[in-house]
C-alpha cells in the first residue's frame, strides 16, 4: 500500500502547523519549505478548512493554523479523509470482483486484517505524536554552523575537567 502524494502533503501541512502553533503559517511559506506548488497546497488547505481541521484567514497578514489542538487530530482520520480507495485487491469490491478464487480464498480475510491493523496503528497516533519542534527556516538549511570562540574563554568541557 502506498499513500497518495496528496495525503503525504496533507500530513506535512498539518505537521508544519502543529510545530508553529503560536502563529499563522502562509501557503507561500509551506510551498517554499516543501518545494510544492502553491496551487496544490491551496487545494489541500481548502479541504482541511472544510473538514474543520484548519482555520484560514485571508488577506495581508493572513494565513492558516490548526483549528483543534494537535492532540485531538488522529492520523487515521486524516488518512481516511484524504485517500479515495482502500481496496487492496479486486475482491474487496463486490461490484467489480470477477476473481474465480473468491468463494474459497483466504487472501481477502488476511488483507482485511492487515488493513484493520494498519488503521488501528494510525488511529492510535495523533498529530502531536508525529510533529517535531519548529524547523529552521529554509534559508538556514544546509548551512554549516561554526562554533564561536571568544579569546581567553575556557571551553565548557575544559572547565568541567578542572573542577
Amino acid at each position: 500500500m502506498r499513500l497518495a502524494e496528496y495525503t503525504d502533503y496533507t500530513l506535512r501541512v498539518l505537521m508544519f502547523c502543529a510545530t508553529n502553533p503560536d502563529r499563522l503559517v502562509t501557503i507561500a511559506e509551506l510551498a517554499e519549505w516543501h518545494g510544492v506548488s502553491k496551487n496544490h497546497l491551496m487545494k489541500i488547505v481548502n479541504d482541511l478548512a472544510r473538514q474543520g481541521v484548519l482555520e484560514t484567514t485571508r488577506g495581508r497578514g493572513g494565513g492558516l493554523r490548526l483549528l483543534k489542538p494537535a492532540e485531538q487530530i488522529r492520523i487515521g482520520d486524516v488518512v481516511r479523509a484524504c485517500e479515495t480507495d482502500f481496496r487492496l485487491v479486486e475482491c474487496f469490491d463486490p461490484a467489480v470482483n470477477t476473481c474465480q478464487l473468491t468463494p474459497g480464498c483466504r487472501l481477502k480475510g488476511l488483507l482485511g486484517k492487515a488493513l484493520q491493523s494498519y488503521f488501528e496503528v494510525l488511529d492510535g497516533a495523533t498529530l502531536a505524536d508525529i510533529a517535531q519542534p519548529a524547523p529552521p527556516p529554509p534559508a538556514a538549511r544546509g548551512r554549516k554552523v561554526l562554533p564561536i570562540t571568544v579569546a581567553g574563554a575556557v571551553p565548557s568541557a575544559a572547565r568541567r575537567k578542572s573542577s
